[in-house]
């Protein structure tokens, strides 16, 4: 049985989501860990943060280019990752503001940026036909 183009690509789409998901996850679960090994380097505090928040984005990139979704209002994967992206890069930043105390001054701007993004994004997924 051959395959189409279609369905190879499909295939190379769905192992290269597995991909991005595992290694997003990992980040966000044990990202020291995974800088270790990635990089041979120790981390901690800042880099934490930030390599979970590198997690959040390529989980979310792996979500949403998964083949064969249907979207309901939300028509191409590329909207559905910069939704899912910046909803959850909105709640981890606000977690770490709450969570962590005292931040850097941009941080609450960041929240409130990536949360309106996501607004804006759904208001206007919602208005396409």
């Amino acid at each position: 049985m051959t395959r189409t183009p279609r369905g190879r690509l499909a295939t190379i789409l769905a192992v290269a989501s597995i991909i991005e998901i595992t290694t997003g996850l990992a980040l966000l679960l044990v990202p020291a860990l995974v800088i270790a090994l990635l990089l041979g380097a120790a981390s901690a505090g800042v880099t934490l943060a930030i390599a979970r928040l590198c997690g959040i984005a390529l989980a979310m990139l792996g979500w949403s280019c998964w083949p064969g979704r249907r979207a309901s209002f939300i028509a191409s994967n590329g909207t559905r990752a910069m939704l899912a992206y910046n909803a959850a890069a909105a709640l981890y930043l606000a977690w770490l503001g709450f969570a962590h105390g005292p931040a850097g001054p941009l941080l609450w701007p960041a929240v409130v940026l990536h949360a309106v993004l996501a607004a804006l994004l759904i208001h206007s997924a919602r208005q396409e036909p």
